[in-house]
């Protein structure tokens, strides 16, 4: 069995690395719904009601955080440019060349950081376990990398 990222009704990405669908429950589980939508979002250009029609049809839509799941949802689409503009400058090249996972994987973690009272340590480490999760091979240490240093300029 594999995982399967639904990204539009002919094409899905599949993960062979784990074969599980979604194991979280709560905020985890929400990341990692998340994650699945803002790489969808990205691929089809969908609207917050698209995506979220779509999200809350889905099994595992029952075991997140609903009401994180959509505040993030909201916040990180509307506030894009925002978050892409403030990581810039810890980025190693231009922001459309990053993978889609890592780029999903970077707005939520930038999108709590700046909006949500979560310590960063507990946001770069729930990144960090998406991208081993989800991402390539090495991706989880560009993505604590990028967020170190984003959290190290903003607390300058």
């Amino acid at each position: 069995m594999n995982f399967l990222l639904r990204i539009s009704d002919n094409e899905v990405m599949t993960n062979k690395k784990s074969e599980k669908r979604f194991e979280g429950k709560g905020r985890v589980g929400s990341r990692q719904l998340l994650l699945q939508v803002l790489y969808q979002h990205q691929k089809n250009d969908d609207d917050v009601e698209t995506l979220m029609a779509q999200s809350s049809n889905l099994r595992e839509y029952k075991r997140i955080d609903q009401d994180y799941f959509m505040s993030l949802l909201q916040g990180i689409i509307s506030s894009k440019e925002v978050i892409e503009e403030s990581i810039k400058p810890q980025l190693d090249r231009p922001i459309d060349q990053i993978d889609s996972i890592e780029r999903a994987i970077l707005w939520i973690a930038v999108y709590e950081i700046s909006n949500m009272d979560i310590p960063n340590p507990v946001v770069i480490n729930e990144a960090i376990e998406l991208a081993k999760s989800f991402g390539a091979e090495t991706s989880f240490q560009y993505i604590n990398a990028v967020l170190d240093s984003y959290c190290q300029s903003i607390k300058n």
